[in-house]
């Protein structure tokens, strides 16, 4: 009775709290925006609709997606380490950016720049590839997943290295800024881009919670409880695939969240995947809001990517989470 009341009590924390950021950090910036301003017409309301608003909105979407994508491999790997970018989908990502970015590719399609369209065909196909590698057998062996993973972001970050030798250094600079993570955007296309497939993957998941927690128990407790195995590793892994080289593409490769925050929540929420899955999308989504708030107004009016900060933030947590699995286990 005690877990219920105190999970009932986290939820609505949580949920309160995804409405305040989302009604504050557009407000914080190198130029402030006072309240009154909002109900007129005003610089101040076109700042706050067009750019920070949106901006906020964006970041929480791609914070939300990481940890929800990132929660789900861990469980499907049943490896504590595994993040969204583990099976590679990142690397084909990047690498079809920086590509664009060397060919000085400068057109718009539908609102998206060439970066983000070559970005998404590199991460399809990177898709493509692990289902090719992954379709030869009946069930879907989680090393073979992650190996490829690793064969394949090795393959695609020489491939990256070669082009930045080739690059000049205004094409470099671009690249690496594109590699840091950001969020900038201005207008609502990217935030219409993700809300129907993340809600969509939000509702599938969800609906797979009991699934994935038979799963962690081990394969064989899975099939003998009638675990559709194949259909919800193909399922999880190529749509969550999918979903991760979308939001590369929009914000480029931001570390840590979807690594730290399904750890934090597990360690909150305990093992159930109903509650880890309904609360550490909503944190990482926050997190990330005020990540980004911090990267807008450290060194205001200038903004640092806003990956910097994640790694700030999540490297001595990930150290201290390695450090407490350590002492656990001894």
């Amino acid at each position: 009775m005690r877990n219920i009341i105190f999970w009932r009590l986290l939820l609505i924390l949580l949920i309160v709290s995804t409405l305040l950021t989302l009604m504050l950090a557009p407000l914080i910036g190198s130029l402030s925006i006072p309240l009154s301003s909002l109900f007129k017409s005003s610089p101040g309301q076109d700042i706050f609709l067009n750019l920070r608003l949106p901006r906020v909105l964006f970041a929480f979407f791609v914070g939300f997606t990481l940890t929800l994508i990132g929660s789900v491999f861990q469980a499907l790997l049943r490896n504590d380490l595994a993040t969204p970018y583990t099976l590679g989908v990142s690397s084909g990502g990047a690498l079809g950016a920086v590509l664009a970015i060397k060919l000085g590719l400068a057109v718009t399609y539908f609102g998206l720049s060439s970066t983000v369209i070559f970005s998404m065909l590199g991460s399809l196909g990177t898709v493509f590839i692990i289902y090719v590698i992954a379709r030869s057998q009946k069930g879907i062996s989680a090393v073979t997943l992650v190996l490829t993973g690793v064969t394949i972001s090795l393959l695609f970050s020489s491939l990256i290295l070669f082009i930045h030798y080739l690059a000049d250094f205004t094409e470099t600079y671009r690249m690496i800024h594109w590699l840091m993570g950001g969020l900038q955007v201005s207008g609502w296309i990217y935030n219409g881009i993700l809300v129907i497939p993340v809600t969509g993957a939000f509702i599938y998941f969800i609906s797979q919670s009991r699934a994935l927690n038979i799963l962690t128990a081990g394969r064989e407790m899975a099939l003998s409880k009638g675990v559709d195995l194949y259909r919800l590793q193909k399922r999880s892994f190529f749509g969550g695939a999918l979903l991760v080289g979308m939001v590369v593409a929009l914000a480029g490769p931001i570390g840590f969240v979807g690594l730290i925050i399904p750890h934090l929540m597990r360690l909150v929420v305990g093992p159930d995947h109903q509650r880890l899955l309904m609360s550490a999308p909503l944190t990482g989504g926050i997190f990330l809001v005020w990540c980004d708030t911090l990267a807008r107004v450290i060194i205001s009016p200038a903004e640092l990517p806003v990956g910097i900060v994640t790694a700030i933030v999540g490297g001595p947590f990930f150290i201290w989470l390695l450090i407490r699995h350590k002492r656990k286990s001894l």
